[in-house]
């Protein structure tokens, strides 16, 4: 069942369509502080922000694994992803699992260490984390030479 219902669209920015979603989920990473490359989706069906709550969702035609290949890490994004971002913070978040040795792990919370030192943080529902460089996250817009 999608936790974003109608009422929630009646107060939220949507946007559809892949490059749009893939435009604004880069945008709305980079305006709260995290790395643009957090949500490397594809197929982007819906996405929708709220800003008085900060509730973000991104509708994705299939489920994607995407691998991380700065840190080795394979991460699976359902095909609905949501979470609530507030400043260098996503919680509450939905949709994404990370593999540890042979075992799927729900992510419920990332955030960039305060006082900064680089780490970007990942938070299970269970309490657990691991931190990884921030580097890892960004993209890189490559520039076309004319």
């Amino acid at each position: 069942m999608s936790l974003v219902t109608e009422e929630i669209k009646a107060k939220a920015e949507v946007y559809y369509g892949d490059e749009i979603g893939k435009e604004k989920s880069k945008q709305l990473l980079t305006e709260v502080g995290l790395p643009n490359g957090l949500l490397p989706l594809e197929g982007i069906e819906e996405c929708g922000y709220v800003r008085e709550t900060g509730f973000v969702w991104l509708k994705q035609k299939k489920k994607k694994d995407h691998k991380f290949e700065e840190i080795g890490k394979l991460v699976s994004y359902a095909t609905e992803v949501t979470a609530y971002v507030e400043p260098k913070k996503i919680k509450k978040l939905t949709g994404v699992k990370t593999k540890e040795l042979l075992v799927w792990i729900t992510l419920s919370e990332i955030c960039l260490n305060d006082p900064p030192n680089g780490k970007i943080t990942f938070k299970t529902p269970t309490g657990l984390f691991r931190s990884f460089p921030v580097s890892a996250f960004e993209l890189h817009e490559v520039k076309v030479a004319k």
